[in-house]
């Protein structure tokens, strides 16, 4: 609900009111006109004394019309302006009652006369959005709270087992050549595991402390791919993945490239996270008339609706299982969401048989 649609909303009201004041003091005025031509009428029928009080009153009235006509309607505009600020006054009290109970906790509706019914339809509007967003606010703070929970608990396993390695090579001097080795893949791998999860408490601070703000430029898209899918070469052939890359020749984008590798290096993440091994990754370029459209598909379990509903989520993970290493702190697609929109952009999900794939759809600023 925007703020012209209460500017609307109130000049309604107050139209409603100044036209209903307008039109009881037409009512009146005609209503006192009429009156005295029948009060004159029907007096001219009564023979008068001149001693009488109330012929030496009426004869008063008769004498100065125009003047007597003119008091009887300023009284009636006092008295009839009078009640109407009244009511005013009593639709502010109301509306100002009413208020409180926007800020009270619970799903109370507000209740108003049936000349602010507009009104009570817009509050109750307002208080059920702010009843909305509390609650996604309280579960995003949650998600959030029991991610570092987990995070930090994850934290001392993979530093036990280096602590733990570490001090048998140094405490069992006679130690095969071969068993060293093992001992120091394992403490290597389970150090790399201890900085993902480090940077992953860096990744919520970032995403927390700062706004987002781009700076454009031309860029060569194609290049860019090429090179990001380059660099993910090692971590694809961990799994015998194959990353199929279609794209034009030096096809050009306008957009902030920093931020821009960083939608795609999430993307091709997390297509590796969720790809069956000796499976392919496609990405998919196509330039349109006036955007650029972008496909990456990869082959894996099929990810339910309920699931890719909330997929773009702050810290959401599809994968809940703290055992394994896929997924992230659950900003990754968030992230991704909102650098692209603020490209003006969109980035849709979705997930049948055993494929899932995210389009993004990009403006092609010339």
């Amino acid at each position: 609900m925007n703020k012209n649609k209460y500017k609307s909303s109130g000049g309604k009201l107050t139209r409603r009111i100044f036209a209903q004041f307008f039109l009881v003091l037409v009512i009146y005025s005609v209503a006192l006109v009429v009156s005295f031509i029948f009060a004159s009428t029907f007096f001219a029928f009564f023979s008068w004394e001149n001693e009488n009080i109330l012929y030496r009153v009426l004869r008063l009235i008769n004498n100065n019309e125009l003047l007597f006509l003119a008091c009887c309607w300023l009284l009636g505009f006092i008295v009839i302006f009078l009640i109407f600020w009244r009511k005013t006054l009593g639709y502010v009290d109301t509306i100002v009652e009413a208020s409180n109970v926007l800020v009270e906790p619970g799903d109370n509706l507000i209740h108003l006369p049936d000349e602010l019914k507009q009104v009570e339809d817009q509050m109750n509007q307002i208080k059920q959005q702010a009843i909305r967003n509390a609650r996604l606010a309280k579960e995003s703070e949650q998600r959030k709270n029991d991610l570092i929970v987990y995070l930090a608990h994850d934290l001392k396993t993979p530093l036990t087992s280096v602590i733990g390695y570490l001090n048998l090579l140094r405490d069992e001097l006679q130690i095969s050549e071969e068993l060293r080795e093992k001992y120091l893949s394992i403490s290597l791998d389970k150090a790399e595991r201890l900085e993902d999860l480090i940077n992953e408490f860096f990744e919520i601070t970032r995403f927390n402390l700062s706004n987002l703000t781009l700076e454009l430029s031309r860029t060569n898209l194609s290049r860019m791919l090429e090179q990001i899918v380059y660099e993910f070469k090692p971590i694809l052939d961990t799994k015998n993945l194959d990353c199929k890359l279609e794209i034009a020749p030096n096809m050009e984008i306008k957009c902030d490239i920093n931020k821009m590798e960083r939608v795609f290096d999430n993307l091709i993440r997390n297509a590796i996270n969720y790809s069956f091994e000796n499976s392919t990754i496609e990405i998919t370029v196509t330039k349109e008339q006036d955007h650029i459209s972008m496909s990456f598909l990869n082959h894996g379990n099929t990810i339910s609706k309920e699931k890719l509903s909330r997929i773009f989520e702050q810290f959401y993970r599809l994968d809940t299982s703290r055992a394994t290493k896929t997924g992230g702190a659950g900003l990754g697609l968030a992230i991704a969401k909102e650098i692209i929109e603020l490209h003006h952009g969109t980035i849709t999900a979705s997930s049948e048989n055993e494929q899932i794939e995210f389009v993004v759809w990009l403006p092609d600023n010339n």
